[in-house]
């Protein structure tokens, strides 16, 4: 099926206003006749619920948090993105939407990236208003900073601590219309189904995490707002509690999932230290403004005191490579570059798994004031967890898995190919390509929020009667008792392994076969193993408890289970995708060791539909075309 993303045609400057013009509206009185259900709190969900409900509608929000305010959103830390142009160093709209496009190696939809870019400043103006601390100037104005990708300063930043004040701002709006009573607030429910009435979203089954009891809800819209699925890899910067679940779930019901091999590994993260960890801590890309990136240029030097090793004897290799963008090369890119160092027997630190991050010169050219005033959180988090004084020798970095530009297929409205359902924010694929430049996510779960889903969910609710569907159809029951009788399978297994032994398998052969670097022997290596090792996880997971009560093993089963069928769909995508382009890095399609297109064969969204288990899935395709950004190779040198 050739996929239809309903992106509006003529001057991609007017296309985002002229649609919103053309667009449906719900008058005020009828608004409070429609009920919408939006899943996930963070900046995407939060912005949303609270938008909907100023507009009139009547939402039901929900988390699987004990508050709004612990959404992962909160742990973003560098910036936000806008073309607000404030340094006067040549930003716009127009270079905002090129550097997106470029960044995501042309595999994004032109119209909605230019949408993207165009409400961006919007973004910025409701924080302000909303009391957001933006980092300030000398005079008082907005300050900027520079991040991966571009070579001028748009970058919004409250300190080290920018995603924590985004959301407090969203949660206040969100606690507003809370208090007010057009938005009801479930937390501590995770969405186990989505509820699909003759091929339309109508609601979800969720369990109260805390009682254990299933619950059904519905509306005449569902927004997904339940961000990604990095934590396929067990190892990565999010959170132990994000999954694929919500997604995952969706798409088994008919939700098309989009480009699931395009996962992005950030360059700036703490190294692993030890098999017991459980996750890894992301330190900012801001970092990169100030520091320098470098390994020993003699691999007789790695043993040695970083402050001990000659100038001369420093490789500061993303300088050497890229010396147009230098150290705020994309993330994609200078990922693969530490890995090249390391793997070259030039890496830092135990196992060899590290690269320096210096701020020696820096602190020198500014003083160590200016540097910690920027970030000294970062530096604090740092020194607690290595044990190391970032201020007196060089932070050691590696990549990790971080962020997901694959998702749910949506149109340009945000709406899957399921009617009613609407996916928001990083758990869509629409705006990032095959690579998310730095301080953009923050943008785009804003954007999605505050300014595109208030039109765009109108424009369908005007032509859907309001409360067709109650509870008491026989879906709701059906979804419970199917979610019921897979929990209860999971209880009655009792085998030898734990759920995190899973986990840590699964995550290894993603990170080992599917992670910085792919291939087609390792791919397919991956569709043997992890079929078995589902397999295995059906006979032998051993689940304590009931389902009767808080119960976190339960929990984490159900999203291992749902990791181990979405990571097969993640290889396959991968396996079938002969060419690199961003995150995406197959071995065999490389040019001097950057990434090889093909956008002969290549230039397309690869949807995939599921076809029930144990089936192959079906590859659908939604060409990429470019009218105002000509293809060309990336290239930051």
């Amino acid at each position: 099926m050739i996929l239809d993303g309903k992106c509006p045609t003529g001057p991609i400057e007017q296309t985002w206003d002229k649609h919103r013009f053309d667009l449906k509206l719900v008058n005020p009185a009828n608004k409070r006749k429609y009920n919408v259900i939006v899943v996930g709190t963070g900046l995407a969900g939060g912005a949303a619920a609270a938008s909907l409900g100023e507009l009139g509608y009547n939402v039901q929000a929900f988390c699987y948090q004990d508050s709004p305010r612990r959404a992962h959103s909160i742990a973003a830390q560098g910036g936000i993105n806008a073309a607000k142009n404030y340094p006067n160093d040549g930003d716009s709209i127009y270079r905002l939407f090129y550097d997106t496009i470029k960044g995501g190696d042309f595999r994004a939809r032109e119209a909605d990236v230019w949408r993207l870019a165009q409400v961006s400043n919007n973004i910025i103006d409701q924080c302000v208003a909303q009391g957001v601390p933006f980092g300030r100037d000398y005079a008082g104005y907005l300050d900027n900073r520079s991040f991966g990708g571009a070579q001028v300063s748009r970058t919004f930043f409250a300190r080290g601590q920018t995603g924590q004040q985004l959301l407090l701002g969203a949660y206040s709006a969100l606690s507003r219309q809370i208090k007010l009573g057009s938005v009801k607030m479930y937390d501590r429910r995770e969405m186990l189904d989505l509820v699909v009435v003759d091929g339309v979203a109508r609601g979800i089954t969720v369990r109260n995490l805390v009682t254990g009891a299933m619950e059904s809800y519905a509306a005449d819209a569902v927004c997904l707002c339940t961000g990604g699925y990095v934590n396929v890899f067990y190892l990565s910067t999010n959170a132990m509690g994000c999954s694929v679940t919500a997604n995952w779930k969706a798409h088994k019901k008919g939700a098309y999932f989009a480009n699931p091999c395009y996962t992005q590994i950030h360059p700036t993260c703490i190294p692993q230290a030890g098999d017991y960890q459980s996750k890894l801590t992301l330190m900012s890309e801001s970092l990169r403004n100030d520091g320098r990136v470098w390994v020993p240029k003699k691999k007789e030097d790695c043993g040695k005191h970083p402050n001990e090793i000659a100038e001369d004897d420093r490789d500061y290799y993303l300088e050497r490579k890229y010396p147009s963008y230098g150290n705020l090369a994309p993330r994609d890119i200078a990922s693969r570059a530490a890995k090249e160092q390391c793997d070259d027997g030039r890496g830092v630190g135990p196992g060899g798994r590290g690269v320096y991050l210096d701020f020696a010169d820096s602190i020198k050219r500014l003083g160590e004031d200016t540097i910690r005033e920027r970030y000294g959180n970062l530096f604090e988090m740092y020194e607690k967890i290595t044990d190391e004084n970032g201020y007196k020798r060089p932070m050691r970095m590696y990549p990790a898995p971080h962020y997901s530009m694959g998702g749910l297929w949506v149109d340009y409205n945000l709406m899957s190919n399921i009617p009613g359902l609407f996916v928001l924010g990083e758990a869509n694929f629409s705006v990032h390509g095959a690579n998310r430049l730095g301080a953009s996510a923050l943008m785009q779960g804003l954007a999605d929020g505050y300014f595109v889903i208030p039109y765009t969910i109108g424009g369908y609710l005007a032509t859907v009667k309001p409360g067709q569907v109650k509870t008491d159809h026989a879906e709701f029951k059906k979804c419970e008792a199917d979610v019921k009788a897979e929990q209860d399978k999971l209880l009655g297994i009792n085998g030898n392994k734990t759920v995190f032994e899973f986990m840590r398998e699964v995550g290894g052969l993603m990170w080992e076969n599917c992670g910085m670097a792919r291939t087609k022997e390792s791919l397919e290596t991956n569709l043997k193993k992890i079929p078995a090792l589902r397999e295995e996880f059906w006979k032998n997971v051993k689940v304590t408890g009931s389902g009767a009560e808080l119960n976190q093993q339960l929990e984490n089963a159900g999203r291992t289970a749902d990791f181990l069928e979405f990571s097969e769909l993640l290889c396959r995508d991968a396996l079938h995708r002969n060419e690199s382009c961003g995150g995406h890095f197959r071995s065999e399609y490389q040019d001097a060791g950057e990434a090889q297109r093909d956008d002969v064969n290549f230039c397309y969204v690869g949807a995939w539909e599921y076809k029930g288990d144990n089936k192959e899935p079906e590859l659908h395709k939604e060409p990429l075309k470019f009218d105002n950004v000509h293809l060309a190779i990336r290239s930051y040198k």
